[in-house]
């Protein structure tokens, strides 16, 4: 019969889940256990636990014969053979079990392979014939078996562990083959194949070999010299100048100063010329550009320091790059070529500066030629200003960048990360802190170098370098005058090499002309003559002539450099004012500096004399400041007290007598005229420890008043209250937040202050995306401009705000858009004129409501929790019934300027709760109608009259009854000439009399505290 016919006949939803009984149920994975998994382990007839016997196989076999037979149609052989083709059917299906194969096998092999492997192995053990059996039962017991097969191996291929084991075939057949072909490559390597090699081996030599700085020149124990590079890396910027013309400027291209970061250097353009001061970071982003490359894997890095292939003599050819900067690696033959041949190096020639002048021009052919010969690499040259004049490669298609000074933001970062490195967290917060305050210090961290010194210089006093600057000074000027150079190998680079003496003499008389010109640079002419004048007495040999030195000066020192050609000016302004201080010492210039004290310029150079002058010297410069009694001038021979190690005890005493008077201030006037003095006063601002809670807030008034001035030396100062735990000084701090860096006050002052009774003011956009930052507030005041939804989304948590403060904002609209606002007890509105809605508060359990000048108060009514009420604007109606909330149980009510103008005080009398009336600067006369309300309240015992009532509203005294309830009057607003004879009459049990003048206007307390004789009367001035 047909296939087609036997395939109708024996339909896959019959004969697959017949064939499915089989087999075991399979289970999850790969089924990697049992490696392999033979066909005999997944049949179910087989084993110890048997889910199937061959009874149970033959019985299935005659079901699927019986199925073909009495189907419809045309019968598949005659009925006689049934049971023969039955048997042979199930002896094939359980030769299933005898196998040696997996059903990965199997499904390769096909349905007619497997098949007849099924028929080959039923027939060989038993002998088995099929000789009885007519044609077309031999033809149908074949079809019969492929079909089977074919549905075994669509149910192997639905196992969950096929799909498993199959992978992990071919991934083994991978592996096997990817091994044959690496032995194949090992016995016979390619070029290309070594220099694969040798490239991973050359960029992990690299990577391990650059990945570290080193601060050279300085003696330290207990400090590193050198960290991990990866650790203390910091970004640097590089500015080039650029013509560009603005967007709709029709007026030509203009000057304008690029800035991008200097690492990003090489990624517009190919060829790099980049200039730096000393230790401005050349070399440290050398070895970043090349651990970076040699990590990517993109290019091959080569980092060729100029002062080290010099001493070989010839500059190296490609094939030489490593040899001649002592790489231990053997490089394959032509490797160096074939790399930049293709375009895949990247050249670091670092320190153009560092070679004798003679040379320079031989390095540049040498480079050219190396870029003519191989295009398409990247190239980078370093070098000092003065070594490379401007334009002396830009034919060459070499763009010029220059490595600007270290920001704040970035000398911070680099303080933590040297500790961090170093291992040294406990020195981090007190440098920062004497970074930001020492003005003079925070000039000399600039660069990376300088920094490094710094931080090691404090790790090695155990966190005490403010008190020996000088100190500071010194080991920087040693390091850059010779030992740097001397200790990274360099010999002499030009035909004059000067020792650090000479160096030291020549530098100090360019800082003293300077000094005294009130400059901070020069034109060279002006310092070619003071350095001419200088070399008679300097020990030079005969011949070399000023320009000379002055070139040698500006190359190699470290100290000076040309800004713009044919100015000089030094590195760092500190460095001039101490080598100015120190010649003018050395030259007994000591009226000089008296004379110039009151220069504020002059501070940092009368401190610095101080340091370097003989004890007699140092004692002459203190009595002369103090001469004066100037409180700028004491506080300045205050400063002077830390450079002063040797000094007349009587003068010693003297000066901080003089200073204790000014420091710590005692009250915020106090506070207010010490920070007169300038920035000077950051540094000698002590706490918090010792201090009184007056004296902690008298402090921080004084940084808060310098903050605009300077900001980062006050941030120093009020960093160290935050943690302090007297609210006024907390509430100083927070209220002083817009003088400074937003995000940077918020995370280092703000968001360490106890928010116990404390809030803080929002005023910009700045300041609401710094919330979102910051520990959730109980407290929050947004000042101006602020949408509803702007002011939600600035509090992240929104069921932790308890007091809300909402002045001088247009935008706020519907009040009921605070509901959020879930725990809210405290709400304050002034001048939101479009606000509405108080009924919509409802919702809010509100204890204290502070309203004035809002669009409609008309809801107020329905605001039933409330227990302090404060209104400050008219009031509709009649009488208070009208418009208070007559349900809530009022403790305390405010009335200010309008608010009587149509109520009155009537109906007052309905919340007998009252203890506490405040009465504003009302406009409107008070009746005796209008006190019989208040006659009213039993529970009354404090109230607040402004003194305008007293001044412009008499009568509404005179129409005041007796108040025998009332113990304790508050009277604001005192110009001192009010009468008060007739409150005494009409308040006889009065205990505390509380006054508050006007700003500006005094008085003596006796003036009133005579009327109120068994009264406690105190005075609060403004």
């Amino acid at each position: 019969m047909e296939p087609t016919v036997l395939g109708g006949k024996l339909a896959s939803s019959l004969m697959g889940p017949l064939l499915k009984r089989l087999f075991v149920a399979d289970g999850p994975g790969a089924g990697l256990v049992d490696r392999p998994v033979r066909l005999r382990s997944l049949v179910s007839f087989r084993g110890e636990k048997r889910a199937l016997v061959e009874k149970d196989v033959h019985k299935l076999a005659e079901h699927l014969v019986r199925q073909a037979v009495d189907s419809p149609g045309e019968p598949p052989f005659r009925a006689g053979e049934q049971i023969a083709v039955a048997d042979a059917l199930a002896r094939r299906l359980l030769a299933l079990g005898d196998l040696d194969m997996d059903d990965v096998q199997a499904v390769r092999l096909g349905h007619r392979e497997l098949a007849a492997k099924l028929a080959h192995a039923a027939a060989a053990p038993a002998g088995l014939s099929l000789d009885g059996l007519s044609p077309d039962a031999r033809y149908f017991l074949d079809s019969a078996t492929e079909w089977a097969c074919l549905q075994i191996l669509e149910f192997f291929t639905r196992r969950s562990t096929f799909v498993a084991r199959t992978l992990v075939e071919q991934t083994r057949s991978q592996a096997e083959l990817i091994a044959k072909i690496d032995a194949l490559l090992a016995r016979t390597p390619r070029p290309d194949a070594r220099d694969t090699g040798f490239e991973r081996r050359y960029r992990s030599y690299v990577a391990q070999h650059h990945n570290h700085l080193t601060i050279y020149g300085i003696d330290l124990r207990d400090s590193p010299d050198h960290w991990p590079l990866e650790v203390a890396y910091l970004s640097l910027e590089a500015t080039a100048d650029e013509e560009r013309s603005l967007p709709g400027d029709d007026s030509g291209p203009a000057p304008a100063t690029l800035r991008l970061p200097a690492e990003e250097a090489l990624h517009a353009h190919d060829r790099v010329l980049l200039r730096g001061d000393a230790g401005s970071g050349k070399t440290t982003l050398v070895q970043w550009l090349a651990v970076t490359a040699a990590q990517e894997g993109a290019r091959i890095p080569y980092v060729l320091p100029l002062r080290t292939l010099i001493r070989g003599g010839a500059l190296p050819a490609p094939e030489a790059f490593l040899t001649a900067v002592s790489c231990p690696l053997s490089a394959p033959q032509g490797w160096a070529e074939r790399v930049l041949a293709a375009g895949r190096g990247l050249v670091l020639v670092d320190g153009l500066d560092e070679i004798p002048d003679a040379d320079r021009h031989g390095t540049r052919a040498w480079l050219l030629s190396l870029i003519h010969a191989f295009p398409g690499n990247r190239w980078l040259l370093t070098s000092r200003p003065s070594a490379v004049r401007p334009d002396r490669l830009a034919a060459e298609g070499f763009r010029e960048l220059a490595l600007a000074p270290m920001r704040r933001t970035d000398v911070a970062t680099f303080v933590r990360r040297w500790h961090t490195a170093a291992r040294a967290p406990e020195f981090e917060g007190p440098l920062l802190d004497s970074l930001r305050t020492k003005r003079d210090l925070a000039r000399l961290a600039t660069n990376p170098l300088m920094c490094g010194l710094i931080c090691a210089l404090h790790r090695e006093r155990r966190g005490y370098l403010p008190t020996g600057r000088k100190e500071l000074y010194e080991a920087a000027l040693t390091m850059l005058l010779a030992r740097r150079d001397r200790e990274r190998g360099m010999g002499s680079v030009d035909e004059v090499e000067l020792g650090e003496e000479t160096q030291l003499e020549l530098l100090q008389r360019l800082a003293y002309a300077l000094v005294l010109s009130g400059r901070t640079e020069m034109d060279l002419e002006t310092a070619e003559a003071i350095v001419d004048r200088c070399l008679p007495s300097v020990a030079l040999p005969g011949g070399w002539n000023a320009p000379t030195v002055l070139r040698t000066l500006l190359l190699r020192s470290g100290m000076v450099r040309q800004p713009v050609a044919g100015v000089l000016d030094f590195v760092h302004r500190t460095f001039q004012d101490y080598l100015g201080a120190r010649y003018a010492v050395e030259e007994g210039h000591l009226d000089v500096l008296v004379g110039h004290a009151a220069d504020t310029h002059w501070e940092d150079v009368i401190r610095m004399a101080v340091a370097h002058a003989r004890p007699r010297e140092r004692a002459f410069l203190l009595r002369q400041l103090l001469a004066g009694e100037v409180p700028r001038l004491t506080l300045l021979a205050l400063a002077c007290l830390e450079h002063a190690a040797a000094l007349d005890a009587g003068v010693r005493a003297e000066v901080e007598r003089r200073a204790a008077a000014l420091i710590p201030p005692r009250a915020a006037e106090d506070a207010k005229a010490l920070a007169e003095a300038g920035p000077l006063v950051l540094e000698l601002l002590p706490g918090p420890e010792g201090l009184t809670r007056e004296e902690a807030l008298g402090v921080t008034i004084t940084a808060s008043v310098l903050g605009t001035e300077e900001p980062e030396g006050a941030l120093g100062v009020l960093r160290r209250f935050r943690g302090h735990p007297d609210l006024e000084v907390r509430r100083q701090l927070a209220g002083t937040w817009s003088r400074f860096d937003t995000a940077v006050y918020a995370s280092e002052v703000l968001d360490h202050l106890d928010r116990e009774s404390l809030f803080v003011r929002c005023e910009s956009a700045e300041q609401r995306a710094a919330l979102t930052g910051m520990r959730p507030w109980r407290g929050l005041a947004f000042l101006g401009t602020h949408s509803a939804g702007q002011i939600l989304a600035a509090v992240p948590e929104p069921g932790t705000l308890t007091f809300l403060d909402l002045r001088d904002n247009p935008l706020l609209t519907d009040l009921g858009a605070l509901l959020p606002f879930g725990s809210l007890r405290e709400l304050q509105l002034a001048r939101c004129p479009k606000a509405r809605g108080l009924d919509g508060l409802a919702g809010l359990s509100l204890a204290e409501l502070v309203c004035g000048q809002i669009a409609d108060v008309t809801g107020l009514g329905s605001l039933r929790s409330l227990v302090r009420l404060s209104a400050d604007q008219e009031l509709p109606g009649d009488s208070l019934t009208a418009v208070l909330p007559l349900e809530a149980g009022l403790e305390f009510l405010f009335l200010g300027r309008d608010s009587t103008n149509r109520t009155g005080l009537r109906g007052l009398e309905h919340w007998t709760s009252l203890t506490e009336l405040s009465l504003g600067p009302l406009t409107r006369e008070l009746s005796a109608a209008d006190w019989q309300a208040v006659v009213a309240l039993p529970e009354l015992k404090q109230l607040h009259l402004n003194a305008r009532i007293l001044r412009e509203l008499p009568r509404s005294i005179d129409h005041m009854p007796e108040l025998p309830g009332v113990s304790a009057l508050r009277v604001p607003g005192l110009l001192g000439t009010e009468d008060f004879s007739a409150l005494a009459r009409r308040l006889p049990r009065l205990r505390t009399l509380t006054l508050q003048n006007m700003p500006g206007h005094t008085f003596p307390l006796s003036h009133f505290s005579e009327h109120f004789p068994e009264a406690d009367v105190s005075l609060s001035r403004r």
